[in-house]
């Protein structure tokens, strides 16, 4: 995978701004879980001293924009790489970052004390790249578990983003994972076995091009094995502040869902829609597409990036004339 320029990078922040010096990178360098020296990688330290692998794509002239993805459940922001290379292609300064306990990123695999940690670290990314960039107009991307993350992020900031793409989010728990006993079941066990695995993802129900799951599969940053109990508690506990929160969403909303979406429920779209009180908002609906529309049959994947490319090309301009309004 293509690394940003060292110049485009941000190594080793302090969230209190300064660069770390909690570690003598030289005599004991932290290493990511693949055991590569996170000095040769681009990265930030969050606020618990975890560090953060990072992903930088910058456009060949000044951006218009900042974009910065949030990615799903067990995966890592490397997998984004077409749309990024999509936006940079408009002028889009995209970043992300491996969230804590995925990809490259420190922390036990798919395990987060609170689920407001993706958002706080998120939050911080976001706020490193804007003092850079204190006059660009910044926007959310999301995906699945990513989508959420963005929801709860813009809603915790309501007036610093200029909009958000949502791909197939999480808003609502599926019926078939979230039954009263099931979740019942669920709290219990967090009490007493919170690392017990409740079953992996199925690769199939990713999405029907065989040619992705492939990749899926074998993609070795991506976290196969169970998901377990207290990270399936986590996401029930963000479900229900988005539900809170949704009446709190003002920013302009692109949302793009597959109506068979066996992982997160298109009802979580459908309710996004008739809640937050956005009055630039638009749901796209792909009839037979599975759940990461961004890695479909090929038709489905073009058609996609063509909304978000043509949605969020028109808004530096409109956030731009109600800055000078």
């Amino acid at each position: 995978m293509p690394m940003a320029d060292s110049k485009d990078v941000l190594l080793n922040f302090d969230p209190a701004g300064g660069h770390s010096s909690r570690m003598p990178e030289e005599s004991s360098p932290r290493k990511t879980p693949q055991n590569v020296p996170y000095r040769d990688l681009p990265h930030l330290v969050n606020a618990d001293g975890q560090y953060l692998f990072c992903r930088y794509w910058k456009p060949s002239t000044p951006p218009r924009g900042l974009v910065f993805v949030a990615h799903g459940a067990g995966e890592h922001c490397c997998r984004y790489d077409d749309l990024a290379q999509m936006l940079t292609g408009i002028n889009f300064f995209v970043f992300a970052h491996d969230h804590v306990g995925h990809g490259q990123s420190e922390g036990d695999r798919m395990v987060v004390s609170d689920f407001h940690v993706f958002v706080r670290d998120s939050l911080q990314h976001i706020d490193l790249m804007k003092k850079d960039h204190p006059d660009l107009p910044v926007f959310l991307l999301g995906h699945s578990m990513g989508g959420a993350i963005s929801i709860l992020t813009a809603c915790e900031r309501p007036n610093d983003f200029s909009g958000m793409v949502l791909i197939s989010p999480l808003v609502v728990a599926s019926p078939d994972v979230a039954t009263p006993i099931k979740v019942f079941a669920a709290k219990i066990l967090n009490l007493v076995l919170p690392n017990l695995s409740l079953g992996s993802i199925d690769p199939n129900v990713i999405s029907r091009n065989k040619k992705e799951v492939d990749s899926y599969t074998t993609d070795p940053l991506v976290y196969h094995g169970g998901m377990k109990v207290s990270f399936v508690i986590q996401l029930l506990n963000a479900i229900a502040k988005i539900e809170r929160a949704l009446p709190k969403l003002t920013l302009p909303l692109l949302v793009l869902h597959g109506s068979p979406d066996k992982l997160c429920d298109i009802k979580g779209s459908y309710l996004l829609m008739d809640t937050a009180p956005s009055q630039d908002k638009t749901l796209k609906v792909y009839d037979e597409a599975y759940h990461a529309l961004h890695k479909e049959l090929p038709e489905v994947t073009a058609s996609v990036l063509k909304e978000i490319q043509s949605w969020i090309s028109q808004k530096p301009s409109a956030a731009e004339e109600a800055r000078h309004s």
